[in-house]
């Protein structure tokens, strides 16, 4: 009886660079997520061909393997572990969603718990970072003051800087995550010369940083259900969001094997672009230079026009060619918002919300996609809450710290990595001989 021949293994899927000499070529192999595109495997390009690639920005690079985040721009979609964005807005909160970053699952009930009281009781900084702050001019940017202060944090917690220890890690995450809104809350406070708040353990994340930063210790401060659901949404819709600028950077940051409060405080000075975390603040910026509704039909026909400088921020994304997915959510709340604190006939909030009508039913932005973002909702949410537009990025950062976290505690753990160096296409003069200063003219 004749046996039966084992099945052939699937054939590997290679992709081949040839040199158009035909001199040189490479075959390499194509790498499948789960979802979205494939990869071609690179890494031994220079190596056997002598070529790099050539990709500014790196925006046809992917740098690593992440189960973290997935963003499908073209259809609008964002995944956190699996997860859609708008269901985890919508049922979730900010400590479970941070949860699942972190630990790849929702917790259990007891998990969540644990999570939440590990959290809370590293909410309070150490005394001494009160000096620190004093240290600033009053006028100084929050962010400045933000960058400084996380920073510092190495310099007051040596037992969770060794990044080879898992439980160092932990630590340190932990830390990061539940002081951030101290820190933010005291940047605020010292910039309004205020007394400084204590966090208090028995109130949520946002409800603890909502006290912090508008409460004062002369009279018991009132939390309004509506803006700490508000407060706390903004948080998970700006949690993580693959491997943008700030992220890449504290990866970047992280490959070296600096300290996690050195990496994250350089998330935070990649984070305070205006390319970047500034898009809320120039939304309000925008609307300040509108002005009123009765101008709002001329900087329409201004921002179609391709000769006119002038933009309308806060509408369509780099990534997102369909829909913000964040910006639907953001929107319901924006207005959710507005409605609790009565302010639909403020002058800019109105205004706000009329350019939304018009942009809406516009021909020209609804075929090109043009839809409010994230930014635009957000921007309004903040001012009608009465946070200053200084600190509408140090929110961001707030938020952004747990994905951070997560994404250098994944690179970190990952066998793969290693440190970054990216390559150039070198266009400066070759070898020339020095000259003499008396010999230069």
């Amino acid at each position: 009886m004749s046996q039966a021949k084992p099945a052939a293994a699937p054939k590997r899927k290679t992709a081949t660079l040839t040199e158009s000499s035909g001199n040189k070529s490479l075959e390499m192999p194509v790498m499948d997520g789960t979802i979205g595109p494939s990869v071609i495997d690179i890494r031994k390009l220079y190596a056997e061909t002598g070529y790099f690639t050539y990709d500014p920005g790196f925006t046809s690079t992917g740098s690593c393997e992440s189960k973290i985040t997935y963003i499908d721009g073209d259809e609008g979609v964002l995944l956190h572990r699996g997860y859609a964005i708008e269901e985890l807005a919508e049922h979730s909160d900010f400590m479970e969603v941070a949860y699942l970053l972190l630990n790849g699952e929702l917790p259990t009930l007891e998990e969540k718990k644990k999570f939440e009281h590990s959290i809370t009781y590293h909410t309070m900084v150490h005394e001494q970072l009160s000096t620190f702050y004093r240290g600033f001019r009053r006028d100084a940017h929050p962010m400045a003051v933000m960058c400084g202060v996380v920073g510092a944090l190495s310099a007051f917690y040596h037992d969770s800087l060794d990044i080879n220890d898992p439980h160092q890690r932990m630590i340190a995450s932990f830390r990061l995550i539940a002081k951030m809104p101290t820190i933010a809350a005291m940047a605020y406070k010292y910039s309004m010369g205020q007394p400084f708040m204590y966090p208090k353990n028995k109130l949520s994340y946002a409800e603890n940083f909502l006290r912090m930063t508008f409460g004062v210790p002369a009279e018991e401060y009132e939390i309004n259900p509506v803006l700490a659901k508000a407060m706390d949404r903004i948080f998970i819709l700006h949690a993580d969001h693959e491997q943008n600028a700030s992220t890449s950077t504290v990866r970047l940051a992280g490959s070296s094997g600096a300290n996690p409060f050195a990496c994250i405080a350089a998330g935070i000075a990649s984070l305070w672009g205006p390319a970047h975390g500034g898009a809320n603040e120039a939304v309000l910026s925008m609307l300040r230079q509108i002005g009123d509704k009765k101008n709002i039909p001329e900087y329409v026909k201004r921002s179609k026009d391709k000769n006119d400088t002038f933009r309308l921020m806060g509408f369509g994304h780099r990534v997102y060619k369909n829909y913000d997915p964040r910006a639907q959510v953001m929107r319901k709340t924006c207005h959710e918002v507005l409605g609790e604190l009565g302010v639909r006939h403020e002058p800019l909030l109105d205004l706000a919300m009329e350019l939304e009508r018009i942009a809406l039913e516009d021909e020209y932005f609804v075929s090109k996609k043009l839809y409010p973002n994230v930014d635009f909702y957000s921007g309004i949410i903040l001012r009608a809450m009465g946070f200053p537009t200084s600190m509408f990025t140090v929110l961001f950062a707030i938020a952004r710290t747990v994905g951070w976290i997560a994404q250098w505690r994944e690179m970190i753990e990952d066998p793969s990595q290693k440190i970054g160096r990216p390559r150039q296409l070198y266009t400066g003069y070759t070898r020339r001989p020095y000259k003499p200063v008396q010999q230069r003219g």
